[in-house]
């Protein structure tokens, strides 16, 4: 059986708390038609809430939501309902039902949800009054003063088969009625969460043919399904988005209805064999255009097609989406970021892969761990610093760095296994350790769990390189940069693949490559260093010092030891090959 392994914003498990007395045979119809009354109104709030039924068994039923917020909701109008339909039953007739609300990770396999959320949210649902309301904290920190009523905090209780205690708070039926203000909220734009978050409207078939119907909203679905790949990623559900089929809404109206920063439109049209995709990304809050772009394609073979579209267009998204992100936390005042912001600015000082950009990136990093020490992201990016470190050679003592990565990294891991980027920020440094297997498996993981992320497969592919499997490589670092063709690091994909085409004795190719790479980043040595190489393997030594020369003015000290020692972990006979290469260039011992 297939399974899927996803994060839900919120899980609602809901039971019924029992009757008073047995049912009898002439009171079957009044509890079939409070059944009725139930499932009327469930498929009602769970329509207009943007959730699911997950899963039901007997009585007992799980749902899932976008939002803590949302699930709440739902969860206070249903009780409320319920009251309303037991008013003129008698008290040991009434169907009653406790409900339980957690946010966490689940398993979906067929139509069942599993995992611990689930668990906890089951758990919950047990310990709450018939007709009450229990919640987790996290779930209680997202709708705390957003819903105009009162949790009572029941503090941490010890649930069953749950390892952890949970802290707990608790919605009564006999408590205050919800107040005039939860109903306007009702209708309110919702609170953006508190990471990036994005809707993906269904795209419009612009070819006036009716079976290019089905194409438009698979793309559509597919695109929702990639993306909700990203743990770094809140991404409206089908239900909610596929209302606004056929029509032409205004995108900020959209983004305040769903909750949403982003938001993700697109068209396609068919004329003969051939089709026309368009997307665009926009900025909800602004109305402005974050990207755009048009994919024309042979209409060959109808599910390949949608699986590349769907691939490039979610690696774009993830890449565009991670860029604002950073901007914006880049921009907003240090006293003010939250864990989410100082991971995000973080990032961003990252991604410039100097020695005092790292630094300032590990402080952030750092910062966000103590607001969240559970921040799996945080601790990654901890890992990926420190591989910075040793890679370019930014400090000494690169025994001590990579023994901080690998910690961090197994701490990355460990608080969320499911993360495609705490898997990409392990294997980096595994790699760079000499765990060559462990790394490898560790990228392989990262890709399955998010096949759009064009870091894992560029990862991927420079760990098979560098542990002799140059032409396994090549299709990994290809697929980085058809998934994110403007990345930030893209010149560290294109000298991968100027790598792996020299150590295929592919000189021509090689040259092609890492001047691609010295033209993005001519201040990053190892882009100069890969021309050397190849221009060595093309006989034109001239050259091929001139590029070491560059290179030594980007890091003075570099020498041949120095290389040695990035490169411990490196094939060996790729790795003799270089060396010898490199001396033929002029680099000194």
């Amino acid at each position: 059986m297939e399974r899927e392994n996803r994060k839900l914003a919120a899980i609602v498990a809901a039971d019924i708390a029992g009757y008073s007395r047995l049912i009898g045979q002439d009171e079957e119809g009044t509890l079939r038609a409070l059944r009725a009354h139930r499932k009327e109104l469930i498929d009602q709030l769970i329509d207009e809430r943007g959730g699911r039924i997950a899963n039901t068994a007997g009585d007992s039923l799980l749902l899932e939501f976008p939002s803590a917020v949302n699930a709440v909701r739902c969860a206070l109008s249903f009780q409320i309902g319920m009251s309303e339909r037991n008013r003129n039953v008698e008290t040991d007739r009434q169907i009653r039902f406790r409900i339980g609300i957690n946010v966490g990770d689940v398993i979906a396999e067929g139509g069942d949800l599993l995992g611990d959320g689930v668990n906890v949210a089951a758990r919950l649902q047990e310990i709450a009054e018939p007709g009450g309301i229990c919640i987790s904290r996290r779930v209680h920190e997202d709708v705390q003063d957003r819903l105009g009523t009162a949790f009572e905090d029941l503090g941490e209780k010890s649930l069953k088969n749950i390892a952890r205690p949970v802290h707990v708070w608790r919605w009564r039926a006999d408590g205050s009625p919800v107040s005039a203000a939860a109903t306007v909220a009702a209708d309110a734009p919702l609170i953006l969460p508190d990471k990036p978050s994005i809707a993906v409207l269904p795209f419009d078939n612009k070819s006036g043919d009716p079976e290019q119907e089905i194409f438009s909203d698979g793309i559509s679905e597919d695109i929702i399904t990639g993306l909700s790949r990203f743990r770094s990623l809140f991404v409206t559900a089908r239900n909610s988005t596929f209302c606004y089929k056929g029509a032409a809404p205004d995108i900020t109206e959209v983004g305040a209805a769903l909750g949403v920063r982003y938001v993700l439109e697109g068209s396609v049209r068919k004329a003969g064999n051939r089709i026309r995709i368009t997307a665009q990304l926009i900025d909800a809050l602004t109305g402005n255009h974050v990207w755009a772009d048009r994919y024309d394609r042979e209409l060959a073979d109808v599910f390949a097609l949608q699986d590349e579209i769907t691939e490039t267009i979610v690696g774009r998204i993830d890449t565009e989406v991670r860029a604002s992100e950073m901007d914006r936390a880049r921009r907003k005042p240090p006293a003010n970021l939250d864990a989410w912001e100082l991971y995000q600015r973080g990032l961003w000082y990252l991604n410039r892969t100097t020695k005092k950009d790292s630094e300032e990136a590990r402080n952030f990093f750092l910062k966000a761990i103590e607001r969240d020490p559970n921040f799996a992201a945080a601790h990654a990016g901890i890992a990926y610093t420190c591989y910075l470190e040793v890679f370019h050679r930014f400090g000494d003592n690169p025994a001590e760095w990579l023994a901080q990565g690998l910690a961090a990294g197994e701490q990355a891991v460990v608080l969320d296994d499911m993360d495609g980027f705490t898997h990409f920020a392990l294997g980096r440094v595994l790699g760079l350790a000499g765990q060559g297997d462990r790394a490898i498996a560790e990228l392989e993981k990262s890709v399955v769990l998010n096949p759009s992320l064009a870091l894992a497969h560029h990862s991927l592919g420079q760990a098979l390189n560098w542990y002799g499997r140059a032409a396994d490589a090549l299709p990994e670092v290809d697929m980085a940069m058809r998934l994110s063709p403007h990345d930030r690091m893209l010149w560290g994909m294109q000298a991968a693949r100027a790598s792996c085409c020299y150590n295929l004795g592919n000189y021509d190719e090689a040259v092609e490559w890492a001047r691609k790479a010295v033209n993005s980043r001519p201040d990053r040595f190892w882009t100069h260093i890969h021309l050397a190489v190849a221009l060595v393997g093309q006989g034109r030594l001239d050259e091929a010092r001139v590029a070491i020369e560059e290179a030594r003015r980007v890091k003075s000290d570099l020498s041949l030891s120095v290389i040695g020692q990035i490169l411990t972990h490196y094939h060996p006979k790729y790795l003799e090959r270089l060396i010898s290469a490199l001396r033929k260039a002029g680099l000194p011992e």
